[in-house]
Order: structure tokens, then C-alpha cells, then sequence
């Protein structure tokens, strides 16, 4: 019998950035080994159509062509809102600081802050890409308690030393930080191989 495909299920909340989400279930695509999930808030559909110049229903063709299975978030009895769903992970691409509040404070309210809760209740894998700048003392007070409930605060940050010379390599390189904290290979960015004195 066949191995059978880990389970990640990837969140794009209502905070810019839509694309980190996309491009990470693009990346997924490319694993065989992977079964994805998705789950969209409306501000992030939002987003998706605004950022990406798609129209709705071209939005949705695309998710529903990258992820396995695609939640409505208001189906608070879909598979992902239970602990016996065996996902190995959930990422949050990006995070709005609306949702990592609700996260932070355990709310349940919808079927993506749903997931993430089952997440650490299930002590799994939760990784937010946390966009908001700058950031005030609440921002930053549920940063620090997702962080002790065992989540990863994971803004997507250029990293200039790779020399990007387009938005999509600095997009790129903080999907390949994602893809390396789920444990996955990937060919995205190359690891930080050090400076070599002359």
C-alpha cells in the first residue's frame, strides 16, 4: 500500500501579502507527498482578487487548482476544525493581526482560527507569517503568546544577503524558510553557506 500524504493545511488571512499563501501552495504542489488544505478569510479573498488582479472566480479556479481540498471559512464542521485530523502542520500566509489575536486568545470564531487553535491544543506545528508594521504593544503582547503556546512567529522579512533582485525572490526565500520549518525539502533559496574571508 501506498505511504499515506502528510496533511498541511495553509490559512491566507485579510492582512497584504496574499501571495505568501499562494506561492506556498504552489510550492506544496510540487510535493507528492503532501495533501493540502485550505482555508481563506474574506478579508483574504479580498486580498487575493485586489493583490493578485484576479476577479473572484478566477481566484477561486487557481486555489482550487493548487490545494487538495479547499474549507469555507464559516464551515466550522469541516474536517480541519477537529484534533483527530492528523495534519502535520498549518501555516498562516499571511497572518492579519486580526487573526493572531483570535488566535492568541483562543477564539474559535471561524473555521481558520478554528484550525490554528487545534493546532496547539494538539501540540502541532503552527507557523504565522505575522504582516503588520509598525506594531503596537498588543501586536506584540499576542505575538508572545502564541509563542508560548508553541506557535512560530515567522514575519516574511527580505533577506537582503541572498541579493534578491525581484519581489518574487524575496517572496521566494521566505516560502523556503516555511518549507524548511515543516522539515520539507526544497530548492527555493539556497542555506546561508557563510562569508569566505579573501
Amino acid at each position: 500500500m501506498p505511504e499515506p500524504r502528510q496533511r498541511i493545511i495553509v490559512g491566507i488571512s485579510g492582512a497584504s501579502g496574499a501571495i505568501y499563501g499562494v506561492r506556498l501552495l504552489q510550492a506544496l504542489r510540487q510535493q507528492p507527498q503532501i495533501e493540502t488544505h485550505a482555508v481563506i478569510s474574506d478579508a483574504g479573498w479580498l486580498n487575493i482578487t485586489h493583490e493578485l488582479g484576479l476577479e473572484r472566480a478566477q481566484a477561486s479556479a487557481h486555489i482550487d487548482a493548487l490545494a487538495d481540498v479547499v474549507h469555507g471559512i464559516d464551515n466550522i464542521g469541516a474536517s480541519i476544525a477537529s484534533g483527530s485530523f492528523r495534519a502535520v502542520g498549518m501555516v498562516v500566509a499571511p497572518c492579519s493581526m486580526r487573526t493572531l489575536a483570535a488566535i492568541a486568545h483562543g477564539l474559535a470564531d471561524n473555521l481558520l482560527t478554528r484550525a490554528a487553535d487545534v493546532m496547539l491544543k494538539e501540540r502541532r506545528r503552527l507557523i504565522l507569517l505575522a504582516r503588520e508594521t509598525p506594531l503596537h504593544l498588543v501586536h506584540l503582547r499576542n505575538m508572545t503568546t502564541v509563542t508560548e503556546m508553541g506557535a512560530i512567529v515567522c514575519p516574511p522579512v527580505p533577506a537582503f544577503y541572498q541579493k534578491p533582485q525581484t519581489v518574487e525572490d524575496i517572496v521566494q526565500h521566505s516560502i523556503a524558510r516555511v518549507l524548511d520549518l515543516l522539515g520539507l525539502e526544497q530548492q527555493l533559496a539556497a542555506p546561508w553557506a557563510g562569508l569566505h574571508s579573501g
